[in-house]
C-alpha cells in the first residue's frame, strides 16, 4: 500500500497515530451465488426433462424449480462454446475457432483467449466473489499444459482462485490426469477402491464452497462445475448401466420416435414438430444383425447409466447447497457444450485408441468385451446411431452447425430471483448470452478494464427479459455459426446452413453470394419448422441470399475469416512449441508427468532410451520411463533383476523384450534402441515395425522384434512419466503394482529421436478432434 492510499494518520509514535485498514471489496448482502454446470457431449434429447430416455431426476428438479430453454445454441464444439460461456464473446473473437490442438496463425484461430476478453471469474472476483473451477478446462493452449507453462491460460490465470480437474479435452474416469491449482496430483483412490472422477469432482466442489462459507458465510461464490461426462470414455460402475438392461433393445429409430413424443408432451418442442429426415450415415436398426443389436444396445445402456450417475453427482452438489441454506439464492445455469458426439463411428468402439490408429475392431472381440463396458479396462463410446437419437428431433451432430450440433439443453434456476418455475422459454439464446445475463442479474456492469487491460465489448445479449414474460419478443435476433467452414446463420426465425465435409476444397461458387442455385446452402424456416426437417431454399431464394450476405457480414466482424475447411494441413500447421525442437529429451524422476502434446514423439522412427541409474546392493525394480496407457504405449522397466521393454499395441497385444542377464549393481546405463525396419502404413493401422536391442552400458544383453507399433498416437489420455508409470499403466506386467516406482536411483533418462519421423496428419487430426 502506498502512503497516498493510507487514510489514517502516522505520527512519531503509536499514541500520536491513527490506524486505518483498507476495506475489502464485498458483494451486496443479497448477491446470489452463481453455479454454472457444463455437461459434455449431451444432446438436446438426452436429459429426462428434454424427453430423454435416461433418468436425470436432479436436473429435472432444477427445471421444475426454474426455466427450460428450447432454443439455446452453442458453437457445436466444446472449447469454443466454453470460451463463449465464460467471456460473453463469440468463439472467433476468443481466438477459439476450433480447439487449441488445431490452432492456426490467424486472430480467430490461434487458441489464445485474449486477456481483453475477461472471464466471468475475473469480473466476479473483482466484485467480492469466491471463484472456483472444477472439472474439464480445455481452454489453455495445448502446448502450455505441462509443467513448463506458461500458466496465464490455466484457471488460476483467468480469475479462478481454486481449481481441481483436468486441463485437456477428456480423461479416463478411473485414472484421470488431475491438476490441483497449478500442479499435477494423483487420483486419491483407485478403481478397485471405488474411485470415479465425477464423484471426486462433486466432492471437491463441495469442499471448495464449504471452505469459504465456514469462514465468511456471507461471501457469495461463482463455481464453474464441469464434469467430463458424458464425453467418452463412457465409464460408470456396472450397477448404473445394468439398471437400463433391455431399455434400448428397440433401437435408435424407435428411440427417436419415443423421444419426440415425450418432447411434445413436455412442451420442449412445439406441437407438430417432425423428425428430421433419415441420416444417410446411420444404418436402420432393423438391418443390423442380432449380435450388432445386442452390442449396440449395451453401449447405450452404459451411456444412460453414465448420464444418470452424472446427474446424481450434480444432485449431491445441489443437496449440499440446500443444507447450507444457499440453494434458494443460487443462480444455477446448466448447459451442454455441444450436441451428442458421433466420435464412436458407425459401429461404436471399446477403445477409441484403436479407432484413432485405424486399427479395425471386430464384432467378435467387442462382444467379448461387452460385459466389461463402462469399467476401467475399456475406453468405450457408442455408435453414431445413438448420437443421432440423442439429438432428436434434429439432424446431424457435434462439430456440425445443423441444430443437432448446435442446439442444446439449458436450464436456469434461481428461486429467490425468478418467480416463474417449471416453464419453457423459446426465445433464441446463444452461449455468449450467459455472461451478460449473469451480470445484469447481479447488477454488475461489464468492467472497462481487468488487471490494467482494457476490455473489449460484450457481444452477447442478456436473456433476463425472458424470465417474467414467456412471450417477450426475442432480443438476440441474429447469430452466425462456423466450424471447419461448416456454416450457419440465424435471423428472425430463419436459419441458413452450409454443410462442409472435412477436407473438401472450397470453390469460388461456394463463396459467392450470387450463385446460390449452385451452392450447398440450405434454408429452414425454424419459426415454423423447429427440427430443420424441410429445406426451403428453392422456395425462398431472396431470403436465402439475405441470410448468406448476413453471414459474410458477421464473419468479417468477428474474425471468422479466413474460412478453413482443411483437416490434414490444419493439423500440421506450424504453431508454437513448448520448447525449441531438439533431438534429445532428458527426463528426471520425481516430477510431473508430461502431457502427450508436450512429450517426445517416438512413433515410426528409430530412437533410443538411456537411463543412467544406480542399482543398490541387492538389486532394484520399477519403471524407468513409461509413455502411454493401457490403450497403447511403451515402458522401459526393471523386474526380476532384468531390464524389460514392453510395447502395448492399442491394448490388443503386448510385445516384451527381456535382457538375458541380471542388471549389475552400482552405476550403469540401461539402454533400449529401437531400429525401424519397415515402413509405416497408418491407413491400415500399422506403425513402423522394428528391432529392439537392450544394453547394459555398451554390452548388448537382449534383442527382440516388435512387428506392430502404433502408427498415429499413444492415446487420448497418454502421458510420459519418469521413475514410475503415473497414469493408466502401459503393461499388464505390473498393473497390480501401480505406479511401480523405481527403487534404485535415476540420474536421468534421455530419449534420442534423431531418426526421421513419419507423420500421418489426417489420422492424427481425427484423434485430436475426438478429444473435444
Amino acid at each position: 500500500m502506498s502512503q497516498q492510499e493510507f487514510h489514517g494518520r502516522i505520527g512519531r509514535t503509536y499514541d500520536e497515530s491513527e490506524p486505518w485498514w483498507p476495506e475489502p471489496t464485498r458483494a451486496s448482502e443479497t448477491a446470489p451465488n452463481v453455479l454454472m454446470v457444463v455437461l459434455d457431449d449431451v444432446g438436446f434429447g438426452q436429459l429426462g426433462c428434454y424427453g430423454g430416455l435416461a433418468d436425470t431426476p436432479n436436473i429435472d428438479r432444477l427445471a421444475e424449480n426454474g426455466l427450460q430453454y428450447s432454443n439455446f445454441h452453442t458453437t457445436a464444439l466444446c472449447s469454443p462454446t466454453r470460451s463463449c460461456l465464460l467471456t460473453g464473446r463469440n468463439h472467433h473473437s476468443n481466438a477459439m475457432g476450433g480447439i487449441t490442438e488445431i490452432s492456426t496463425g490467424f486472430p480467430g484461430y490461434n487458441g489464445h483467449v485474449p486477456h481483453e476478453n475477461g472471464f466471468l471469474s475475473e469480473v466476479l472476483g473483482q466484485q467480492g466473489y469466491s471463484t472456483f473451477a472444477v472439472g474439464k478446462w480445455h481452454l489453455a493452449p495445448a502446448e502450455a499444459t505441462s509443467g513448463a507453462g506458461p500458466y496465464d491460460g490455466w484457471p488460476l490465470g483467468r480469475g479462478f482462485e481454486r481449481y481441481y480437474g483436468f486441463l485437456g479435452g477428456d480423461t479416463d474416469q478411473y485414472t484421470p490426469s488431475l491438476v490441483y491449482d497449478n500442479h499435477q496430483v494423483d487420483p486419491p483412490a483407485t478403481a478397485a477402491e471405488g474411485y470415479h472422477l465425477t464423484e471426486d469432482l462433486a466432492q471437491r466442489a463441495i469442499e471448495f464452497i464449504g471452505d469459504a462459507k465456514q469462514v465468511d458465510p456471507e461471501k457469495p461464490f461463482f463455481t464453474y462445475f464441469c464434469p467430463g461426462a458424458c464425453h467418452a470414455p463412457h465409464q460408470v460402475p456396472r450397477e448404473w448401466a445394468d439398471k437400463y438392461a433391455g431399455e434400448f433393445d428397440m433401437g435408435w429409430d424407435a428411440a427417436r420416435e419415443r423421444i419426440l413424443e415425450r418432447q411434445i408432451e413436455l412442451g420442449v418442442v412445439p406441437e407438430g414438430t417432425e423428425l428430421s429426415p433419415q441420416n444417410p450415415d446411420v444404418r436402420r436398426w432393423d438391418t443390423l444383425s442380432d449380435d450388432e443389436q445386442r452390442l449396440y444396445a449395451r453401449m447405450m445402456e452404459v451411456f444412460a447409466g453414465f448420464l444418470e450417475h452424472t446427474d446424481a453427482q450434480v444432485g449431491k452438489l445441489l443437496d449440499y447447497l440446500e443444507e447450507l441454506g444457499e440453494l434458494e439464492n443460487t443462480l444455477v445455469v446448466m448447459v451442454s457444450d455441444n450436441g451428442a458426439s458421433a466420435e464412436g463411428g458407425p459401429t461404436g468402439s471399446v477403445d477409441e485408441n484403436r479407432f484413432f490408429n485405424n486399427v479395425p475392431e471386430s464384432l467378435e472381440d467387442n462382444l467379448e468385451a461387452m460385459d466389461e463396458l463402462g469399467g476401467p479396462n475399456y475406453f468405450n463410446h457408442y455408435p453414431w446411431g445413438w448420437t443421432w437419437a440423442g439429438n432428436t428431433p434434429f439432424q446431424r451432430w457435434k462439430r456440425e452447425t445443423h441444430r443437432g450440433g448446435a442446439s442444446d439443453p439449458m436450464v436456469v434456476s434461481w428461486p429467490a430471483g425468478i418467480d416463474a418455475a417449471g416453464e419453457i422459454r423459446s426465445q433464441f439464446v446463444h452461449a455468449i448470452d450467459v455472461v451478460p445475463t449473469v451480470l445484469e442479474l447481479l447488477g454488475v456492469a461489464a468492467p472497462d478494464e481487468i488487471r490494467g487491460i482494457a476490455q473489449s465489448p460484450i457481444e452477447g445479449t442478456s436473456f433476463a427479459y425472458t424470465f417474467d414474460d414467456p412471450d417477450a419478443p426475442e432480443r438476440h435476433t441474429s447469430q452466425y455459426f462456423e466450424m471447419f467452414a461448416y456454416r450457419a446463420v440465424y435471423h428472425d426465425g430463419w436459419r441458413a446452413v452450409h454443410p462442409w465435409p472435412l477436407g473438401d476444397e472450397i470453390t469460388a461458387e461456394d463463396l459467392s453470394t450470387t450463385s446460390l442455385a449452385d451452392s450447398d446452402w440450405e434454408l429452414y424456416h425454424v419459426a415454423e419448422d423447429f427440427s430443420e426437417a424441410h429445406d426451403v431454399a428453392a422456395d425462398h431464394p431472396e431470403k436465402l441470399l439475405e441470410l448468406v450476405q448476413l453471414w459474410w457480414t458477421e464473419a468479417g466482424k468477428y474474425d471468422v475469416l479466413p474460412l478453413d475447411g482443411r483437416s490434414v494441413q490444419r493439423f500440421v500447421e506450424e504453431r508454437p512449441e513448448p520448447g525449441r525442437p531438439r533431438e534429445q529429451y532428458v527426463y528426471y524422476p520425481g516430477g510431473q508427468y508430461v502431457p502427450e502434446n508436450a512429450a517426445v514423439k517416438v512413433l515410426n522412427r528409430s530412437h533410443s532410451i538411456t537411463a543412467d541409474v544406480t542399482i543398490p546392493e541387492g538389486g532394484a525394480e520399477g519403471t524407468l520411463l513409461a509413455h502411454g496407457s493401457r490403450s497403447g504405449g511403451y515402458s522401459l522397466y526393471v523386474e526380476d533383476d532384468r531390464l524389460h521393454y514392453a510395447y502395448n499395441y492399442v491394448g490388443v497385444e503386448e510385445y516384451d523384450v527381456v535382457a538375458e542377464t541380471r542388471v549389475p549393481e552400482g552405476e550403469v546405463s540401461l539402454r533400449m534402441e529401437f531400429e525401424a525396419t519397415g515402413e509405416a502404413d497408418p491407413a491400415e493401422g500399422k506403425g513402423a515395425p522394428g528391432t529392439v536391442r537392450l544394453y547394459y552400458d555398451d554390452e548388448r544383453v537382449g534383442e527382440g522384434t516388435i512387428p506392430r507399433t502404433l502408427p498415429i498416437t499413444m492415446g487420448l489420455t497418454a502421458g510420459l512419466s519418469c521413475g514410475r508409470d503415473a497414469l493408466s499403466t502401459v503393461t499388464a506386467a505390473y498393473r497390480e503394482r501401480v505406479p511401480f516406482a523405481f527403487t534404485g536411483d535415476i540420474a536421468r533418462v534421455t530419449v534420442d529421436v534423431s531418426g526421421d519421423a513419419f507423420v500421418h496428419p489426417e489420422a492424427e487430426m481425427d484423434r485430436i478432434m475426438a478429444q473435444e
